[in-house]
């Protein structure tokens, strides 16, 4: 594979503005084509026939708190413990919070590993960690911005070598890319290592704003006040509709009058994005003509019962979207539960958590997990849950805020994982009296990871290579013992 090369406005890009003018698709959901992670050819990487299942990953960007939701500690000192009641479950000897009651009825659906531990206490670092599972930093590493030296996130790294269905790339991420409030990228979502052309395929229906945090807009809320703030933020699903008056022939016409026009360009200029880009239009066309795949993302075809099950809220449309691309093929969707670290709770941590986070959450998991369970899909479907990092154990109060929160800690952090053969009710590991330390069957995000890999089917012999074909191996660790 030869290194791409570098872009302003590439080529790639004017032909896919173009391309997309051709196919009748809105600029505004250009992104959310892209292509760029599907597997070919020309990435160099082995494939897998994998099993028939599939993984979610639903990810609290921010650091949702273990004391506040599935390891608490109720015999700890108030400073430790926090305000928030344990209540019990429907699994034996199995405890969470008491804001997350719908969980708490179906705890016998699903494991918590409370041990899960890293070395970083930065939300950049701790996000390439988890996203990427791997607890080493790579050399070069910028928390300010994702580089080509960073190591390939799990998505990219699926993307590559499992094949596709439909046309749909086997892995993708929704509904939006991770953003900082500053308005940067944050690191480790990304190819890295395995090279731009494997970027992860990006739904994005939520857009971004520096001071929208959670379940918007039913949940919207701002850190720092404490208090909703303007709802009129909108969760824009893709529309993959024909323009009015172009039926498929003619659609399929101006694919045809597309390709004459870039076999031209081809003849001046051959490089792995003529590639790139036949992918690109193979899954453009395939959402337009495809009705069960473009039926995935019309919510306007979600029946109001239902809806209100999820929640109308970007946390339940999220997982609605998520249920039904399984049944298109996707076999990993990265699922973000919350943008702009919706999930880090430095000050108001108490209502922040009980009034605007907990409870969507709560909600759309707990419909998602029943919907799986109703068509059948739970049993080869592994759901994961959790964030870069935990909370501090002691709860402390930032200088000029009115309310208390915890701090970042990598140090542990629990992890919930549902289906594809977990056996539920069980908890994995165990931290100190404090919630601070692992004290019983530690994990590590490479742990995490193999999990993940070997529910996709991927052997764990399975190498991937960088641009310049150095092998490198995907299991960085064992899966996790005693899920199953």
């Amino acid at each position: 594979m030869q290194p791409l090369p570098p872009h302003g406005l590439s080529r790639r890009q004017a032909i896919q503005a173009g391309a997309i003018g051709l196919l009748g698709l809105g600029m505004n959901h250009l992104s959310a084509l892209e292509a760029l992670g599907i597997p070919s050819a020309a990435s160099g990487l082995p494939r897998s026939a994998g099993r028939a299942k599939s993984v979610v990953y639903l990810f609290l960007s921010g650091g949702l708190a273990q004391h506040e939701s599935f390891d608490m500690k109720p015999d700890a000192p108030l400073e430790f413990r926090g305000e928030f009641k344990p209540i019990s479950t429907s699994a034996d000897g199995i405890q969470i919070c008491e804001h997350l009651p719908m969980l708490a009825k179906r705890a016998h659906k699903y494991a918590l590993v409370r041990s899960l531990t890293h070395p970083s206490n930065d939300h950049s670092g701790a996000h390439h960690i988890m996203l990427t599972g791997r607890s080493e930093i790579p050399l070069g590493f910028d928390p300010a911005k994702p580089k080509g030296s960073d190591w390939p996130s799990m998505v990219s790294l699926a993307g590559s070598l499992l094949p596709a269905r439909n046309n749909l790339p086997p892995a993708l991420v929704l509904p939006d890319k991770l953003q900082h409030r500053e308005g940067r990228f944050i690191p480790g979502q990304f190819a890295g290592q395995l090279g731009k052309q494997s970027d992860p395929w990006f739904l994005e229906m939520a857009p971004y704003h520096p001071q929208h945090y959670g379940a918007f807009p039913e949940y919207l809320f701002h850190h720092e006040k404490g208090a909703l703030v303007d709802r009129s933020v909108l969760f824009q699903a893709p529309h993959l509709a024909l323009p009015q008056g172009i039926t498929r022939d003619r659609l399929l016409d101006r694919v045809a009058l597309r390709q004459t026009l870039e076999g031209q360009t081809r003849l001046l200029n051959q490089s792995i994005e003529d590639t790139t880009f036949d992918r690109y239009r193979e899954a453009a066309v395939s959402l337009i003509t495809n009705g069960s795949v473009r039926d995935a993302f019309d919510l306007s075809l979600v029946a109001p019962e239902v809806m209100e099950r999820y929640g109308n809220n970007s946390f339940g449309w999220s997982l609605i979207m998520a249920r039904r691309l399984l049944e298109t093929g996707v076999r990993l969707i990265q699922v973000n539960l919350g943008n702009n670290e919706s999930w880090d709770t430095h000050q108001a941590l108490f209502p922040n958590l009980k009034d605007f986070l907990l409870p969507p959450m709560d909600r759309a998991v707990s419909a998602f997990f029943d919907d799986l369970e109703a068509s059948g899909l739970m049993s080869e479907t592994l759901v994961v849950m959790g964030s870069e990092f935990g909370r501090t154990p002691k709860i402390t109060t930032l200088p000029g805020a009115k309310l208390p929160g915890r701090d970042h800690w990598g140090a542990s952090q629990t992890v919930l994982l549902a289906g594809g053969g977990v056996r539920g009710g069980t908890v994995i590991g165990a931290t100190d009296k404090k919630g601070g330390y692992p004290i019983s069957e530690p994990q590590k995000p490479e742990n995490l990871a193999a999990t993940i890999y070997q529910a996709l089917g991927i052997p764990h012999t399975m190498e991937w290579h960088d641009p310049l074909q150095r092998p490198h191996s995907l299991y960085q660790g064992q899966p996790i013992p005693g899920l199953t």
